[in-house]
């Protein structure tokens, strides 16, 4: 019935007339056998998410006959595991985890390393409250940390596979010519010289994104005084390492992501002038603040301790079940690999356009205290597969607003949602105003007895 809709609503004809699609089809397949320059989606920009979104639309059987192309600014640099981690990683949730698989991916990452996240720990600096997902012996992992050079490099394993897409390295592309009503292709000028055209291009040239600067959207942004710092971290002693300790400090959320069972990798999101006396300390004096932030007791309100002991008193009279077993994160003993990033929001207004998308970063930025900005942007490419499936299906053009209105409508509903709750934990926990420590605190405490409020949330970021 959606096909049926959507070809109705494409072609303000009566579904039985074949012959409209017939010759749209003919018309489009020779545009593509005379001009080696014409392909039917232009995928600009190929970090992670770009280069997975060539690899998920390369396989989709639907779209097998289409001609794609992957153009990325950067060198095609080989990539060799190195025996130490790198700092820069990644928290796939489920859903991310199963898309990776369908393209053929993860057995790359599975044959070389990756950490599982099967409870995470969230606890607040100013209070005894605490909320936990998952549970070490469980057969259900919460996510999975992979670093992202290693990410890439999957997904470039199975992109070499395809005959259907081709990729060029080390080219910038200088303007772009989006579609007017009387035009149906986008056209794109390299700094090169070269000129290629397509039915659709795709934006996942990031947060700076030209695709959504030649749109012309309006884009809400800001800058954090935040800025995160991220390092691998090593332990003192090796332990059963599937835990990933949040605390929020007065400062900013910091986070441990297990490796192995002797290392983590550190996001430790901060003001930016205590960033700049982290970075300033030697290794050891780093390693000294970093403990002393994991375990310091901060002074804390007597009515906030004596609110939250009395709520404790009253769910155990009440016989709801409370998690008596909270764990604590180990010694850290060396660092390596220190290194900063900004951090920031940001949100355009419109996801499409005629012949145009845009996907991950290029369209949504988020705080990483949740570890969902890169789960957005595979989300995005998830639901924009189905979509242009579907639009093949109906006979129609790959730049179809139509069909591309569905992909906005539908991954706006998630995303906005999902950027509102990060983006009200961050004001919620930048703050030691006491009202709002205790509001805070009640809240998580609550939350984490009632698990169905929990098992809902953990379904909704695993999508």
């Amino acid at each position: 019935m959606t096909s049926l809709k959507h070809i109705c609503k494409q072609a303000f004809i009566k579904p039985n007339n074949k012959h409209f699609f017939l010759k749209r089809n003919i018309a489009s397949t020779t545009l593509n056998e005379n001009y080696s320059n014409n392909y039917d989606i232009i995928i600009a920009g190929g970090g992670i998410v770009g280069c997975s979104l060539a690899c998920t639309l390369g396989k989709n059987n639907k779209l097998s006959n289409k001609r794609i192309l992957l153009i990325e600014s950067s060198k095609n640099t080989p990539f060799t595991l190195p025996e130490k981690y790198s700092n820069r990683v990644v928290s796939l949730n489920p859903g991310t985890k199963k898309l990776l698989t369908d393209i053929d991916a993860w057995r790359h990452i599975e044959s070389a390393r990756f950490g599982i996240v099967k409870r995470l720990q969230v606890t607040d600096a100013l209070s005894d409250a605490s909320i936990c997902f998952g549970e070490e012996t469980s057969s259900e992992n919460v996510s999975y940390i992979i670093e992202n050079n290693l990410l890439i490099y999957a997904v470039k394993k199975e992109l070499e596979r395809l005959k259907n897409v081709e990729v060029l390295y080390e080219e910038k592309i200088k303007e772009y010519h989006l579609p007017d009503a009387a035009e149906s292709h986008v056209n794109l000028h390299l700094e090169n010289g070269g000129q290629y055209s397509c039915d659709l291009l795709i934006g996942c040239d990031g947060l700076n994104s030209r695709v959504r600067e030649a749109m012309g959207v309006q884009y809400l942004n800001w800058n954090y005084n935040n800025v995160g710092i991220v390092a691998t971290l090593k332990f003192s002693e090796e332990i059963n390492n599937c835990i990933a300790w949040q605390r929020f400090l007065p400062t900013g959320p910091l986070a441990l992501l297990p490796l192995t069972s002797s290392m983590s990798s550190l996001v430790w999101a901060t003001t930016k002038e205590h960033a700049q006396q982290l970075l300033g300390m030697s290794n050891e004096q780093f390693v000294d603040a970093l403990n002393e932030a994991l375990w310091k007791v901060y002074q804390r309100s007597n009515i906030i301790d004596r609110t939250l002991k009395a709520f404790d008193t009253l769910l155990r009279a009440s016989n709801i079940p409370a998690d008596l077993h909270r764990r604590y994160p180990p010694k850290i003993d060396s660092i390596d690999g220190r290194a900063r990033f900004p951090l920031g929001f940001g949100h355009a207004t419109n996801y499409i356009g005629k012949g145009v998308a845009l996907v991950g970063d290029a369209a949504h930025r988020i705080h990483p205290l949740a570890g969902q900005g890169v789960n957005l942007g595979f989300g995005d490419i998830s639901c924009l597969n189905k979509v242009l499936s579907d639009a093949i299906y109906a006979g129609s053009s790959l730049g179809n607003v139509s069909f591309l209105r569905d992909y906005e409508s539908e991954r706006q509903k998630y995303n906005v949602g999902m950027m509102a709750v990060v983006e009200g934990m961050y004001r919620l926990y930048r703050t030691d105003f006491t009202p709002i420590v205790l509001l805070r605190s009640l809240g998580l405490q609550a939350t984490d007895v009632f698990y169905p409020i929990k098992k809902m949330m953990v379904n909704q970021a695993s999508l």
